[in-house]
């Protein structure tokens, strides 16, 4: 059994080797078009959970996948993560000037580099995935296309055209699951998904655990952020607090109230540990990465 502090140690050490890992898949700031390299790497390095690239890893573990495909698979949901934020704290979507703590591209660039950063970003994921040498071919191709289509409109982009068209209005809890669902638990899927494949074809039984699993954490996620928009201040977030409140978006909190909130993370996380049963104790950094979601402070 992995005591917390083997889990910190490990965290930490993926952490810091998907930061070396990003940092060689982007291009090198001096390249041209210089201010939108530099740009790139100003939002991609140096800050974030990395919470996409641990569940890359923690799956990839599992099933004993190579170091370097599971790099790449973690560098290239993050960097479609990080597109996605990109795009998300622009005055045309959420309008905001804090993003992890420093600056937004926007306000530290421009809105037009800000635009480009987040196209070029989302290229630059398929390209580094794309280079998985140690991944069957075939296997590589799903691999992809689980990629585009958590990304595209039947998942991130598609939960976020739901939120945006959703202020002011009022949704049921199933409607704000469904949005949830596809605009932050896509990603955090496929970055499951992908870290799993970059191992093996996975049968029909250990995919179905794993999307179990998935879907259990994607939803604690956003429950967890809508109850630290609610309660948390600026500093600790990293972002502007109580931003949903201001703009009138429905949240878990705004529908269900803050104790009920809390209290649904706790039993999605208890759901994801139960999806985990059949791998067993080999499956321990998927659960306590299930705990890290739901029990963080930021």
């Amino acid at each position: 059994m992995s005591t917390q502090q083997d889990f910190r140690s490990w965290m930490e050490g993926v952490q810091a080797r998907t930061e070396d890992a990003l940092g060689r898949f982007l291009p090198a700031a001096e390249s041209k078009p210089a201010k939108l390299h530099e740009a790139m790497r100003y939002t991609t390095l140096g800050g974030g959970k990395r919470v996409r690239p641990l569940l890359a890893h923690a799956a990839g573990e599992l099933f004993g996948a190579a170091d370097d495909a599971v790099a790449r698979a973690a560098c290239a949901v993050e960097m479609i993560h990080v597109y996605s934020l990109v795009h998300d704290d622009m005055p045309c979507m959420d309008d905001d000037a804090l993003r992890r703590g420093k600056p937004t591209v926007h306000v530290a660039y421009d809105e037009a580099t800000a635009l480009l950063v987040g196209d070029a970003l989302q290229a630059q994921a398929f390209e580094v995935l794309a280079g998985a040498g140690d991944v069957a071919p075939a296997r590589l191709v799903t691999m992809l296309r689980l990629l585009a289509e958590a990304a595209g409109s039947a998942g991130m982009c598609g939960g976020q055209a739901i939120d945006l068209d959703s202020v002011g209005f009022k949704l049921t809890l199933e409607e704000l699951e469904r949005m949830h669902q596809l605009k932050t638990g896509a990603m955090l899927r496929v970055s499951v998904l992908l870290g799993a494949l970059c191992g093996k074809d996975l049968s029909p039984q250990e995919l179905d655990a794993l999307k179990a699993y998935s879907r259990a954490i994607g939803l604690a996620f956003q429950v967890v952020d809508d109850v630290l928009d609610a309660t948390a201040d600026s500093a600790t977030l990293g972002k502007t607090a109580g931003k949903d409140a201001a703009a009138n978006k429905p949240t878990y909190v705004s529908i269900l109230g803050l104790e009920p909130s809390k209290a649904l993370a706790e039993q999605l996380r208890r759901q994801a540990h139960e999806a985990l049963t059949p791998f067993g104790e080999q499956a321990l950094r998927l659960r306590e990465l299930a705990d890290l979601i739901v029990q963080r402070k930021a």
